[in-house]
């Protein structure tokens, strides 16, 4: 079961790295990545109240505080998608994917906050050595030419950011109730949250475009399927593992712009990746060796 766990979570994995490629080419076609991500978490709503239905019975629980923190994944999810594209947009897939795997930093930075975590020097060296390796990234050691523009570095670390965000808001409310209604609840406030953002024309124009195949792609890809075969890995997965393991989403995500879209990276960039990405990493292995670490 630990193999098939950890081949879900990597499948999981890689579907996400798609979706920044699917999301990238439909941007090149035009649409707004606001559409886009409204597209993505209609079609993943869609799918997860699917799965909920399927447990009606069980699924079912009335609970303010299981709404307040599935609104707030919502809030987060919605944010982290469209972020995400925008960073794609006005960057590349490998930066934006790169930049949104910092959302462990965030919330590090926000434990530290809420004194949920205790401050350490390891924890600070790992915080530092993302901020260095961000700075590679974006070329910021030169702001005169700098190879990522500041919209795209802003967007990117939002995305991590909002990422962040969904995760406070979906581990506290899935402690509550099962994670197939807090996605539920959270992918239905996603939709009305961006709906409101979104431009009305555009986003019905999809459902007559010859381009809503793509929009079907990427929300079973990147949202549906992709997030229940997550959740279903990670029961059979160590936390430590499944760390390592969701480092192939912007290894995927690289490869697809790299290879299919012709996106490319410095030697500097690559180092500032490749620091970011192995840091992120190591620290979040020993915060879920910490977790499980039984006390004296």
């Amino acid at each position: 079961m630990r193999f098939s766990g950890v081949g879900l979570v990597m499948l999981a994995a890689i579907c996400w790295g798609f979706s920044g490629g699917i999301a990238t080419i439909l941007m090149n076609k035009g649409w707004d990545p606001i559409v886009i991500s409204l597209y993505r978490g209609a079609v993943g709503f869609i799918c997860f109240f699917a799965w909920f239905l399927f447990g009606f019975r069980q699924n079912w629980i009335f609970s303010t505080r299981l709404y307040i923190w599935s609104l707030l994944a919502g809030f987060g999810v919605a944010g982290n998608f469209t972020f995400y594209f925008v960073s794609i947009q006005a960057s590349s897939i490998a930066v934006a994917a790169t930049l949104m795997y910092t959302a462990p930093l965030f919330v590090l930075l926000i434990s530290f906050l809420l004194r949920i975590e205790r401050s350490t020097w390891f924890k600070w060296g790992c915080i530092s050595g993302v901020l260095i390796g961000i700075i590679l990234l974006t070329g910021a050691y030169n702001t005169e030419s700098m190879s990522v523009s500041f919209l795209g570095t802003i967007a990117g670390l939002a995305s991590g950011l909002a990422y962040a965000l969904f995760i406070f808001g979906f581990k506290n409310a899935s402690s509550i109730e099962k994670p197939q209604t807090t996605l539920t609840i959270a992918f239905f406030s996603l939709c009305l949250i961006l709906f409101l953002f979104t431009d009305k024309d555009e986003a019905a124009s999809v459902l007559m475009s010859s381009d809503i195949g793509w929009f079907l792609l990427l929300g079973i890809v990147g949202a549906g399927i992709s997030f229940i075969f997550y959740l279903i890995g990670i029961r059979w997965t160590a936390l430590t593992t499944a760390s390592m393991v969701a480092m192939v989403e912007p290894v995927t995500a690289s490869l697809f712009g790299v290879l299919l879209i012709g996106d490319h990276l410095t030697i500097i960039q690559l180092l500032g990746m490749v620091l970011i990405l192995v840091t992120i990493t190591v620290l979040s292995v020993k915060q879920s060796e910490k977790k499980f670490m039984p006390s004296n």
